[in-house]
C-alpha cells in the first residue's frame, strides 16, 4: 500500500511537471510581440459591443478622395458621422493610403487628426487600415475618375499598389516609415481602437483587374504582410493589431491558405470577412473560437448575397462578435450595385441594395432595417 501511495504522487508530479511545461511551451510558441490570448481578452471584455462600418464618406470614390487635401471634407464627415452614432455605432474601420501619406506627410497628418476627433466627437474609435489589394491594383494619385454608372467600386484603388508590391526592396524604407510614424503618432491615442495592417492580402481581383493583376501577387504580398507585422511589433503600440483572415469559407482551418493561416497565426484578435448568409457564418465563428481569441468580422453584410442585419447581427451579438458592415452613405463608390455589375452594369438603382445603410440626404434604404438595427444595439426608436 505505501509502495502504491508513492507511484500515485509520483506520477502526479511527472504530470504536473508536463502541464507546466506544455503552458511554458505553448506560451514561448507566440510569435514575437504577439498579445498573448489572456491580454487579448481583457483588453475585448473592457469593451461595449463594437457595432460600426467600413467608412469612406459619400464624396469619396476611393482612400485618395478622401485623404487628400483638395477632396477631404470634414464637414461631410462629421454630418454622415453624427447619422452613424445615431444609429449607435460606436467604431469605424477606415482605409488610410500609402501614396498621400508619401507625398505630404504633414498634411496627411493633420487630417488624420481632425479626422480622428470628429470620430471622438461622435462617440466612435477607429481601427486603420495601411495596405489593401482590392480592386484597381495601379493607384495614382490626384484628380479621381468619376464613378462608372452601375458598377460596384470603379474607383477603389489598391496600397500601395503593383508598381510597389512588386519591387518591395527599393520602397522597403518608406514603407517602414509609413507604417512606424504613424503608430508612433497614435500608439497611446484612444481615439484608435486598432490596427489592421492589410486588407485582403493577394486578393486576384479575377472579375475586376484580373487581366492587369500582378502575377504570382500572392508571393508579394505575403512578404509585405510579414514586414507590416515585423514593422508594427517593433513600435509595439497599446493597441492590438490584426489582419483579414478573408477565405476562411471552406470551414476547415487545415486547408485556409498560407496567407489566412499567417493573419490567424499573428493576429492579436481574429479579424474575419464574411459575406455568406447565418448557417455558414456561424459556423466561421464557431471555427475561428478555436483560437480563444476576441473575434471582429470586420466586413459582413451583402444583401442579395443573404448576408442582412437581420440574419447576421443577431449571431455576432450572441457571440459577441465584433460588426463592421460595409457602406454607411451610398456615394460615389457605387457599392448599393453587387460585385457581379463588373460583367454587367446596372442601368437603375437596383430595387435591393447590395451594401450601405443610407442615402446622401441620411434617409434610409430601408425604416425597418435601421430600426432593426437600433433594436440590436439598444438605441432609441426611429424618429
Amino acid at each position: 500500500m505505501y509502495r502504491y501511495f508513492w507511484v500515485i504522487i509520483i506520477s502526479f508530479l511527472i504530470f504536473s511537471c508536463n502541464e507546466k511545461q506544455k503552458k511554458k511551451s505553448l506560451k514561448n510558441s507566440l510569435p514575437k510581440g504577439q498579445w498573448t490570448v489572456e491580454r487579448a481578452n481583457k483588453w475585448y471584455n473592457e469593451l461595449d459591443w463594437l457595432v460600426g462600418c467600413n467608412f469612406v464618406p459619400s464624396n469619396a470614390i476611393n482612400q485618395l478622395e478622401m485623404w487628400q487635401e483638395d477632396t477631404f471634407s470634414p464637414e461631410l464627415i462629421d454630418k454622415e458621422l453624427g447619422w452613424a452614432e445615431d444609429l449607435g455605432f460606436n467604431t469605424l474601420r477606415v482605409f488610410l493610403h500609402y501614396l498621400p501619406w508619401k507625398e505630404d506627410k504633414a498634411g496627411f497628418y493633420e487630417r488624420v487628426d481632425q479626422f480622428l476627433e470628429i470620430c471622438k466627437k461622435h462617440n466612435i474609435r477607429v481601427m486603420l487600415i495601411f495596405f489593401d489589394d482590392v480592386w484597381h491594383p495601379n493607384p495614382v494619385s490626384g484628380k479621381q475618375p468619376e464613378p462608372t454608372k452601375g458598377v460596384h467600386n470603379s474607383g477603389w484603388v489598391q496600397s500601395p499598389g503593383t508598381a510597389i508590391l512588386k519591387d518591395l526592396e527599393s520602397h522597403e524604407t518608406s514603407l517602414k516609415a509609413y507604417i512606424q510614424q504613424t503608430m508612433e503618432r497614435y500608439a497611446q491615442d484612444s481615439r484608435v481602437l486598432i490596427w489592421d495592417l492589410y486588407n485582403e492580402p493577394a486578393n486576384p481581383n479575377q472579375a475586376s483587374y484580373g487581366d492587369i493583376e500582378l502575377e504570382n501577387k500572392e508571393q508579394f504580398s505575403l512578404k509585405l504582410l510579414k514586414m507590416a507585422f515585423a514593422w508594427a511589433r517593433e513600435i509595439n503600440p497599446s493597441q492590438p493589431i490584426c489582419s483579414d483572415v478573408w477565405r476562411a469559407g471552406s470551414l476547415n482551418l487545415d486547408k485556409i491558405d498560407i496567407i489566412d493561416k499567417f493573419c490567424y497565426e499573428n493576429s492579436d484578435v481574429i479579424n474575419f470577412h464574411s459575406y455568406y448568409g447565418p448557417e455558414t457564418t456561424e459556423k466561421m465563428v464557431e471555427l475561428l473560437s478555436a483560437s480563444g481569441r476576441p473575434l471582429m468580422c470586420t466586413e459582413y453584410m451583402a444583401r442579395t448575397a443573404g448576408s442582412t442585419f437581420e440574419t447576421i447581427l443577431p449571431i455576432f451579438k450572441e457571440h459577441k462578435v465584433a460588426a463592421y458592415n460595409w457602406g454607411l452613405v451610398n456615394g460615389k463608390s457605387n457599392t448599393i450595385y453587387p460585385w457581379h455589375s463588373w460583367e454587367h452594369p446596372f442601368p437603375n438603382e437596383p430595387e435591393i441594395w447590395f451594401h450601405d445603410i443610407l442615402r446622401e440626404d441620411g434617409t434610409p434604404f430601408s425604416k425597418e432595417e435601421v430600426q432593426f438595427i437600433k433594436n440590436s444595439i439598444g438605441q432609441k426608436n426611429l424618429n
